[in-house]
């Protein structure tokens, strides 16, 4: 998930988004190996030129001694929800190929070191049984469509851009629905009773003609009823910031008209409540379609 604000305590776990630190793997290849530690420091400083965050922390046990020293963060865009003084928690990726950086995950911020800080977004992370707002877009017809029209049906709904330049995120999310959806076809009566949905966050560049021709690319073919099952949309961008709050999607635009962001998949179920929630890129195929037959067979 990406950021998670309450009143006393600024929650940060860490999830992969585009320009992201880990160099990108070929799509498919198995993750790199990490020995995790665990870190408790606090924050001296942080460098968004680089990426980084220097920590004094105590010592990790089976890793190192105690110590102030700057680590990567593995996504890069959370750097300015840190602050000097914050004590934190957090993973330390070690990976097995000492040519690579040692990353920081899973970042908790336990006490704040500026107590009257402000976050300029509260974002929201679903949760099952949170009711999920009738949302409206425009998909690849240049449809408008809304999130209701979906009631009876069990939704699988995740966030990219077509533009998206880097393999292990929107591409290889794109890449597991159009698995996803391959899976579910091999079963017609739960087909029937789903639907999937990528709606872009990038409502300047995807319109309905980009969003069609990206999606034939996964879909694998552009005739009628190629998008029956499965469509790509794109919300107003009043309505792409409601969005992004209620599905802890944190977008931040950068310099030559890149964005980074966070990924989210979200399963909802026939109430339009949610069911499950998947920050990051971790899940797999196999797993959404378990999830999807659990909550098609619940309602």
């Amino acid at each position: 998930m990406r950021t998670l604000v309450a009143s006393a305590l600024l929650a940060v776990a860490v999830a992969a988004g585009c320009h992201s630190s880990p160099k990108p793997e070929a799509q498919g290849s198995s993750a790199p190996a990490f020995k995790v530690y665990k870190l408790r420091g606090k924050v001296v400083s942080t460098n968004p030129a680089t990426g980084e965050v220097t920590v004094n922390h105590e010592a990790i046990p089976g890793f190192m001694d105690a110590m102030t020293m700057p680590y990567k963060l593995k996504d890069p865009s959370i750097l300015s929800e840190l602050h000097p003084g914050d004590t934190i928690t957090a993973d330390v990726l070690v990976s097995e190929n000492p040519d690579a950086d040692i990353l920081l995950d899973h970042i908790v911020v336990v006490a704040q070191g500026k107590p009257d800080y402000k976050p300029t977004v509260f974002y929201h992370v679903p949760a099952p049984g949170d009711a999920v707002p009738d949302f409206k877009l425009r998909n690849q017809d240049g449809r408008a469509i809304d999130l209701d029209q979906f009631r009876g049906k069990t939704l699988l709904i995740t966030f990219i851009y077509t533009r998206c330049p880097s393999p292990n995120f929107c591409p290889l999310v794109t890449h597991n629905f159009a698995v996803v959806d391959k899976q579910l076809a091999a079963n017609p009566s739960l087909y029937a009773k789903t639907h999937l949905l990528c709606v872009s966050f990038d409502p300047e560049h995807d319109t309905p003609t980009r969003l069609r021709a990206y999606g034939v690319q996964y879909i694998g073919n552009d005739a009628r009823d190629a998008f029956a099952h499965w469509d790509f949309a794109v919300p107003s961008q009043p309505e792409l910031v409601e969005m992004a709050t209620f599905f802890d999607v944190g977008i931040t635009h950068g310099a030559n008209d890149t964005i980074t962001h966070t990924l989210s998949t979200t399963l909802i179920d026939a109430r339009g409540k949610v069911a499950q929630f998947y920050p990051g890129n971790e899940w797999t195929p196999e797993q959404l379609v378990a999830d999807v037959r659990k909550a098609a067979s619940s309602s």
